[in-house]
């Protein structure tokens, strides 16, 4: 505690030898994030640009995208400045504000990933209602809650951890995630509660749903012609590509936070080093390749950068 600023500092003890692979962390971790922004941004652009993009499914994947260079712009600048520090240091409210963001994004890709599976389940399985349903006002009520319900809830996790008194000021990690809760003088039975809400709401049931709807997908492709088959397959495996990929890892974020000691330092640096990587360079890439439409243009914005 610094009582001439009256700033508590916590400090990051969750890098591996540090000091001496400092300027490679550095490299690794720029060189991920401007291709996360890159590649997002590109994704973002071309469903903004093109009016064929202009659709439910579409608009979720830039959605997505928008999280993941929000996530990133959280974590990444602090990682960068860490990297080159003598002192990995983030004060309180800093520290806070960055497990906001890391778990509140987590949540609106969960929901998001909901509302894609929906948009699947009534385009391949009620295709004649589907512009009944799929309106422009049912996509903003989807997006508003895929945005604002996560950052309720997990704004109320930190303004009820941010008003108990810190005892222990180091972090076991190199971002703040739930492991802020261990700083705590005493535990909360309410917080604790409140959090498996959060999980439960945030995660689990948004879970429940696509795998519900994915499952009425593939009896009713199973079931069908051949060009309902293809249009499933082509739809819907990329999303529950990038579905299993951030449930496995948000899963394994989950229980290296409940293990914490128990953890050795390098498993718990590398799977936090795989939940910052993975999802944001990951969904891109896969939306890019293997959605017919975003994976047009793209070939078609990679060509024009070619020299004649």
């Amino acid at each position: 505690m610094d009582d001439g600023l009256n700033v508590t500092y916590i400090t990051l003890d969750g890098y591996v030898e540090l000091n001496k692979y400092r300027y490679l962390y550095f490299v690794i971790m720029l060189t991920a994030y401007i291709l996360i922004i890159c590649s997002n941004a590109i994704i973002v652009y071309l469903i903004w640009s093109h009016q064929n993009l202009h659709e439910p499914m579409y608009i979720f994947i830039a959605a997505l995208s928008v999280n993941s260079i929000l996530f990133s712009t959280a974590i990444y600048p602090k990682l960068l400045i860490d990297s080159l520090s003598e002192k990995q240091i983030i004060s309180h409210a800093a520290c806070f504000f960055q497990w906001f963001l890391f778990y509140s994004s987590g949540g609106s890709d969960f929901l998001l990933l909901a509302a894609m599976a929906y948009d699947r389940y009534v385009s391949i399985c009620k295709p004649l209602q589907y512009p009944t349903i799929m309106r422009t006002t049912t996509v903003n009520i989807c997006l508003g809650l895929a945005w604002l319900l996560p950052a309720c809830q997990v704004g109320g996790a930190v303004a009820i951890t941010a008003n108990r008194k810190i005892c222990y000021f180091n972090l076991k990690g190199i971002i703040c995630n739930s492991l802020v809760q261990k700083l705590i003088c005493v535990s909360s039975g309410v917080l604790y509660v409140y959090g498996l809400v959060c999980v439960m709401t945030l995660i689990l049931i948004p879970v429940f749903l696509i795998l519900f709807t994915y499952t009425r997908i593939f009896i009713l492709s199973f079931r069908s012609c051949r060009e309902v088959k293809r249009k499933a397959a082509q739809t819907c495996l990329p999303h529950l590509t990038v579905l299993i990929n951030f449930t496995c890892l948000s899963a394994f974020d989950i229980i290296i936070t409940r293990l914490e000691y128990n953890v050795p330092k390098t498993v718990r640096l590398i799977t936090t080093l795989q939940m910052i990587l993975f999802s944001p360079l990951f969904n891109p890439i896969i939306y890019g390749v293997k959605m017919k439409e975003i994976s047009k243009h793209l070939k078609r914005l990679l060509s024009s950068f070619k020299w004649d």
